[in-house]
């Protein structure tokens, strides 16, 4: 989701995708950090992971999987998949949707994200608790009628620096 101030900008992405195509100059032009096939595989397999964010073009997408990444990947959260919408044709597109983009996810009920810095103005706060609310309400509609979809608290915690006094 992208938040009307963003929070996170340096957010490194790699894109597998063939290294020498149209598709691979698209992505570096949108700021992915990382692009390739078989280099990015073998960094990942020698436990070199560079990026917070991994995205796989349509037509890389069988050779992600015999590249036996996933047991790698999967438990960081950085598997791409269809169903999380890190598969897709429109590299470009996505590539620059995450640059500045958040993300959150819901661990036993219990959903965290960060909606600002120490430096942002009340109104910017305001602004992006309201868009991650909005967009929060979309995604728990979309839910099974089975599942409770009810918010019962938002808790705003923000970091302390505690100095100790000299004894």
């Amino acid at each position: 989701m992208r938040l009307p101030h963003a929070v996170k900008t340096d957010i490194r992405i790699c894109v597998i995708c063939p290294p020498d195509s149209k598709t691979a100059e698209e992505a570096k032009a949108a700021g992915a950090s990382l692009v390739g096939e078989d280099e990015i595989f073998d960094a990942i397999k020698a436990g070199n992971i560079e990026f917070e964010r991994c995205i796989c073009h349509t037509d890389s997408l069988q050779k992600l999987n015999k590249a036996g990444v996933a047991r790698i990947l999967g438990p960081r959260g950085l598997m791409p998949s269809t169903k999380t919408g890190t598969v897709v044709s429109q590299v470009a597109t996505t590539v620059r949707n995450m640059v500045g983009g958040s993300e959150y996810r819901e661990r036993m009920g219990v959903i965290r994200m960060a909606v600002g810095q120490l430096g942002f103005t009340p109104e910017q706060l305001q602004s992006n608790v309201k868009a991650f609310m909005d967009t929060l309400k979309k995604d728990i509609g979309q839910l099974s009628d089975r599942i409770s979809k009810e918010i019962h608290e938002v808790v705003s915690i923000q970091p302390c620096n505690f100095i100790r006094p000299q004894s």
